[in-house]
């Protein structure tokens, strides 16, 4: 079974913006319940379906699969609104690699950055653009952007 172990930071400053060039994303969900989630997702030029399980901690089920743009594009159709729109970074550092989201849309404003680990026990050395840690914040995860978009938080 594939895992996914993922830590989650609010970005500060704009010093990580000359470390990568982006590629724009847009998501949508089929299924948004606790237990999984089923997205739909174009990244630039190629179209994946993604299923996740319950979140346990830093930890979940996840399995990618890629799938042709043009039935993305259908599916997408298919998804909750609104769909997410971003612009993914990926900024090596070592052996990690971490992956800005700047939203776009309904939840422009939001720059969060996230990084994959082989356990829930992994050091990693924080890059100075990182603020606080979201990992256990609901409101964060993109499926949960959906019902709750950024603009509409009270800040």
């Amino acid at each position: 079974m594939a895992i996914e172990i993922e830590r989650k930071f609010l970005v500060i400053g704009e010093a990580w913006r000359t470390l990568a060039s982006g590629i724009r994303y847009c998501q949508g969900y089929l299924c948004r319940e606790p237990a999984r989630t089923v997205r739909i997702r174009l990244a630039g030029e190629q179209g994946y379906l993604t299923i996740k399980g319950a979140t346990q901690g830093i930890t979940r089920a996840e399995f990618e699969y890629p799938i042709p743009v043009a039935e993305a594009e259908a599916l997408l159709q298919l998804c909750d609104r609104p769909l997410i729109e971003k612009i993914r970074y990926r900024i090596p550092q070592g052996e990690l690699v971490w992956e800005v989201d700047e939203f776009l849309g309904e939840n422009q404003g939001l720059i969060v950055a996230e990084v994959e680990l082989r356990s829930s026990e992994q050091t990693f050395v924080k890059p100075d653009w990182l603020g606080a840690e979201v990992s256990d914040d609901p409101r964060y995860f993109n499926a949960a952007l959906v019902t709750n978009p950024y603009a509409q938080w009270q800040m």
